[in-house]
């Protein structure tokens, strides 16, 4: 299943279940983002409603449980769950982050930070060509949000991320939200990490909102995109042309026309932007 560089999606909520299935629904995404745990069960209603959007709407899965930078060994059965669901719903990719869930076979259900050094890189590499044999799939990863770094680390998440994608073969979701999270949190550029990441890896990109403490900023989802993260988008889609992009909201959850609307936001601002980088200087 292909979807298109050119093309925008939302993360399907329970909220919006019945409002996507609608056929008269006016403004719609092109595609739809599932929370890949939600969904791996023997069956009941959550298969039921997925099955009947996955009719009308492209899917790619979106994991929140693989802990692929974990000590743990990797959880064989969930890997098995994971490819049973993408064999019945045939994702256009399937993705999760780049941290760890969880130790000694416990899921703490955060999305927690690593080391950014060549330990950290050798221990990923093989995990990362274990899950991508066994998903019989390209695994893209995604930059999580961090409040914190570490004595340990050796290069800056951008570099480190870069090195990952170019060794290991795997694919990358951007979230430019959580760029600019992380870059206010921690203080550096982040253009300069975007122009770090290599383009040709990037498969999807990730726009959410936030809740800026002033000193802290933290990753909520429950707020409607900021302005500088408009900008980021947009300098993001200058420098590597478009890319699948989507918008995650995850409480606070706003009537579906209201996620529409922000979403026709990201269309246009898109748009504008490619439109002037073909502008001859």
């Amino acid at each position: 299943m292909n979807i298109p560089q050119e093309s925008f999606g939302l993360g399907l909520r329970v909220e919006h279940y019945a409002a996507l299935a609608e056929p008269d629904l006016v403004s719609k995404p092109d595609w739809l983002e599932i929370i890949s745990e939600n969904f791996m069960v023997p069956g009941g209603k959550p298969l039921w409603h997925l099955d009947r959007l996955r009719r009308d709407y492209p899917v790619v899965m979106h994991g929140v449980s693989m802990s692929i930078g974990s000590a743990d060994p990797l959880d064989l059965g969930y890997l098995r769950e994971l490819r049973a669901l993408a064999d019945r719903i045939e994702p256009a990719w399937i993705s999760d982050h780049l941290c760890w869930t969880g130790v000694d076979h416990r899921n703490l259900h955060d999305l927690l930070p690593l080391a950014l050094n060549r330990a950290t890189l050798e221990h990923l590499l093989p995990r990362i060509a274990q899950v991508q044999e066994l998903l019989g799939r390209r695994l893209v990863l995604e930059n999580v949000s961090s409040y914190l770094q570490f004595e340990a680390d050796a290069q800056g998440e951008a570099q480190f991320i870069a090195e990952l994608a170019r060794r290991s073969g795997c694919g990358l979701l951007l979230d430019v939200n959580n760029v600019y999270v992380s870059s206010r949190n921690h203080g550096f550029d982040a253009q300069a990490y975007i122009d770090t990441i290599p383009a040709e890896s990037v498969v999807q990109i990730h726009l959410a909102g936030h809740e800026d403490q002033g000193e802290l900023v933290i990753d909520t989802h429950d707020h409607p995109i900021c302005d500088a993260v408009w900008q980021l988008y947009a300098y993001t889609l200058s420098r590597m042309g478009p890319r699948p992009s989507m918008i995650e909201r995850d409480d606070h959850m706003p009537p579906l026309p209201e996620l529409l609307a922000e979403l026709d936001q990201a269309r246009a601002l898109a748009a504008a932007t490619l439109a002037q980088a073909l502008v001859p200087a």
